[in-house]
């Protein structure tokens, strides 16, 4: 396919864990790839080599903090200057870590919600013109905390109820041309610090499946979401083993 027909897809924080998988998924399937991160240049540029080497000219870097709110339409921006358009963007980027009744503080609150909630929002707002013309669409990262609450993440559960109401929104602020879903990853890589191994089993156990998921079950649903789902808008696909069946 001639590169300028070929779909574009803006992935925040697709250097490391799931966010690399999403991106060899979408390549894999044919996308032309922007690809976000903040820190992991070293990752973000070895990821790079690894897909250009696959085809010449498919992918474009960007570095950037996603709480400078100024910054994020320059991504949107940048894209479309390479590539000549954007066809899909992933909200993957998110912080994660607990916040305890009685020690969180404003700073947390704002590096939580800025990354799981208002980044995806502007992201969105500066794609929207771009995704309307090619009748494209978005995916939002969401979580199983979004519905129920974890222990000790009360910002952390909030930012993501606000990102999976974004998720709604959207979809009819955007539709008919957009369409706008999200993916609620149940137990996949153990993001939890401290997580023990028989917390681990304790919680796969409460699981349909009885077993932990993979960052491929993620990308798959993200793939699909983006590609496949043409008459799927204002969702959130729990992609769980059936952990929202138990908690």
């Amino acid at each position: 396919m001639p590169a300028n027909e070929r779909p574009v897809a803006l992935i925040t924080g697709a250097a490391r864990r799931v966010g690399r998988v999403i991106a060899r998924t979408l390549h894999e399937a044919g996308y032309d790839l922007a690809l976000h991160y903040r820190g992991s240049r070293e990752d973000a540029e070895q990821l790079a080599a690894e897909l250009e080497a696959r085809r010449a000219g498919s992918v474009l870097l960007l570095a950037a903090d996603l709480a400078q709110v100024a910054e994020l339409p320059k991504l949107v921006l940048r894209t479309v200057q390479r590539f000549g358009r954007l066809d899909a963007l992933v909200n993957n980027a998110s912080a994660f870590y607990p916040t305890p009744i009685g020690e969180a503080t404003e700073a947390q609150w704002d590096e939580l919600f800025a990354s799981n909630a208002k980044a995806p929002f502007f992201l969105a707002q500066a794609a929207a013109p771009h995704l309307r013309a090619a009748r494209g669409a978005i995916v939002n990262l969401v979580d199983v905390y979004a519905q129920r609450p974890l222990a000790r993440h009360t910002l952390y559960c909030m930012a993501k109820a606000a990102n999976a109401m974004l998720v709604a929104s959207l979809a009819r602020e955007l539709g008919p041309e957009v369409r706008v879903n999200g993916v609620s990853p149940g137990a996949v890589m153990w993001p939890e610090a401290g997580k023990s191994a028989a917390d681990q089993q304790e919680l796969l156990g409460r699981t349909a499946l009885r077993r932990a998921g993979r960052p491929e079950d993620v990308a798959g649903a993200v793939l699909y979401l983006l590609r496949d789902a043409g008459y799927v808008t204002g969702q959130v696909l729990a992609v769980d083993g059936g952990r929202l069946l138990a908690i």
